[in-house]
C-alpha cells in the first residue's frame, strides 16, 4: 500500500511516499520559505535528488510542483496517480469536533474551514492541501491527523481559562494544543530509550511554529500552545504569549481594526517582528555578524522556552528528560546551547562536544552527571501520520 503524507506548516510543506505498512520511504521532500520568491523545493529518492530555488507563492503551487514530480517519467516514484491508496494530511486544529484520525469527508471539510479563524496560518494550507490532493490523487482515501488530538488528555486544571463558565460550556473556548503529531512521536521514543513507562518529559518542538509539551507517562497533561496556535513561545512569524490589554490598546489608542491586529500578531512578529527575519538561520548569521536585533531576539527566544521547561518542571513535579525536536530543535546547537543556560538546579548540564554533533539519530547531548537527560530525538511527523491513517483504513 502507497501512503503519501502531505504535512503543511505556516511556511511549508514536507511530504514523504511510503510503502506501508513495511514504512519504507519511496521519496520525501519539503518546500520551505512558502510565499517569497526565493522558496527551496527539495525532492529525494533513493536514486535521485532534486534541490530548486524559485517562486512558490503558496501551498497550491507547491502541492503541485510536489505531484508533478512525483510522476516525472525520468526520476518519478509511481505511474499513475491510481498508485496511492492513501493520503494522509495533518491539519492543524480540530477543535471540539476532532479527538481522533477521521476520513475526510466533506462535512469535515466544512468543520476545517470552520476552524480556519483559529489557526489562520495552518488550516486554510491544511484544507487547500485536502482539495489539490482529492483533485490529482482522486482514487485515494483522504484522511486527517489532527495536532490537537495528543492533547485531548489535558486535564480541566490546565486547559480551561479564568473567563465565564459559559465561554467554555457553549462556546468550547479552552486549550486546545498544537503540533501533538510531532510531540506524541518524541515523547514515545523518548520513552523508549530511556526505558521507563512512568516517565516526567519535556519536549520542546522548534521551528517556524514552537511549542512545549508537559508529557506525563506518555500522556500530555500540558502544552504551551492555546485555543489557536499564536500563544506560548516566540516563533518565526506569531507572537507568542502577549498581555491580552495591547489588544485593545492597539484598537483603541493606535487605530488597528481586529483584521490587522490578527494579522500582525500572527504573520508580522514573532522574530521577524524582532529582526527583519523569520528563518531562524539567517537570524543566527545575522546574530554571529553583530546585529544587536537578532543577539537579543535569540536570547529572547531561549529565556522565554526557559521559563516554560521551569514551570512544566514544576507541573510534573520533578524531570527526567527534556527533548529537543523538529527544524531548529533538532539542527541549531546554539539555540539548544542558549536555552540550556542556568537550568542546573533541575539538573540540566549540557555536554558541549555532545550538543555541537551533527548526527541525525536519537542522541544524548547532556553531561555524563546530569540527572536530567538532554535528548534530541528527530521528529517524523510523517510516519505517524502514515500508521494513524494505515490504521484508521485496515479498522
Amino acid at each position: 500500500m502507497q501512503v503519501l503524507i502531505l504535512n503543511s506548516g505556516s511556511s511549508s510543506l514536507k511530504f514523504q511516499l511510503f510503502s506501508m505498512p513495511e514504512e519504507t520511504i519511496l521519496c520525501s521532500g519539503i518546500i520551505e520559505r512558502i510565499g517569497s520568491n526565493d522558496a527551496i523545493f527539495k525532492y529525494k529518492t533513493d536514486k535521485n535528488t532534486v534541490e530548486t530555488e524559485s517562486p512558490i507563492l503558496n501551498h497550491k503551487a507547491g502541492l503541485k510542483l510536489v505531484a508533478k514530480h512525483l510522476l516525472d517519467d525520468a526520476i518519478g516514484v509511481i505511474k499513475s496517480p491510481e498508485d496511492i491508496a492513501i493520503v494522509g494530511h495533518r491539519v492543524v486544529h480540530g477543535g471540539v469536533y476532532f479527538s481522533d484520525t477521521t476520513e475526510i469527508t466533506e462535512d469535515v471539510k466544512d468543520k476545517i474551514k470552520e476552524l480556519s479563524s483559529l489557526a489562520p496560518l495552518h488550516n486554510p494550507a491544511n484544507l487547500e492541501g485536502i482539495l489539490v490532493a482529492e483533485s490529482i490523487f482522486p482514487t485515494a482515501k483522504q484522511v486527517a491527523v489532527f495536532d490537537t488530538a495528543f492533547h485531548q488528555s489535558i486535564p480541566e486544571v490546565a486547559y480551561k481559562y479564568a473567563i465565564p463558565n459559559e465561554f467554555l460550556t457553549e462556546h468550547h473556548i479552552r486549550l486546545y494544543g498544537f503540533h501533538g503529531t510531532s510531540h506524541k512521536y518524541v515523547s514515545e521514543k523518548a520513552i523508549e530509550f530511556l526505558g521507563k513507562k512512568e516517565s516526567k518529559i519535556i519536549t520542546v518542538h522548534l521551528g517556524n511554529g514552537c511549542s512545549v509539551t508537559a508529557v506525563k507517562d506518555g500522556k500530555s497533561i500540558d502544552h504551551s500552545l492555546g485555543f489557536s496556535p499564536v500563544s506560548g513561545l516566540i516563533m518565526g512569524t506569531r507572537s507568542g504569549d502577549v498581555d491580552p490589554a495591547i489588544i485593545f490598546y492597539l484598537k483603541d489608542k493606535l487605530g488597528y481594526n481586529l483584521k490587522d491586529i490578527n494579522t500582525l500578531l500572527n504573520k508580522k512578529s514573532g522574530m521577524l517582528g524582532l529582526t527583519g527575519y523569520s528563518d531562524l538561520r539567517d537570524i543566527e548569521s545575522m546574530a554571529a555578524k553583530g546585529n544587536k536585533d537578532c543577539i537579543l531576539a535569540l536570547q529572547m527566544n531561549a529565556y522565554r522556552i526557559r521559563k516554560y521547561i521551569g514551570s512544566y518542571a514544576a507541573i510534573l513535579n520533578g524531570l527526567d528528560a527534556i527533548v529537543f525536536t523538529a527544524g531548529i530543535g533538532e539542527n541549531s546547537k546554539y539555540m539548544r546551547g542558549l536555552i540550556c543556560e542556568d537550568l542546573e538546579f533541575l539538573g540540566i548540564n549540557l555536554d558541549t562536544e555532545k550538543n555541537n554533533s551533527d548526527i541525525r539519530v536519537i542522541r544524548t547531548i547532556n553531561k555524563e552527571d546530569s540527572k536530567t537527560k538532554i535528548l534530541v530525538i528527530p521528529t517524523n511527523e510523517e510516519l505517524e501520520i502514515a500508521k494513524q491513517a494505515v490504521n484508521l483504513i485496515k479498522n
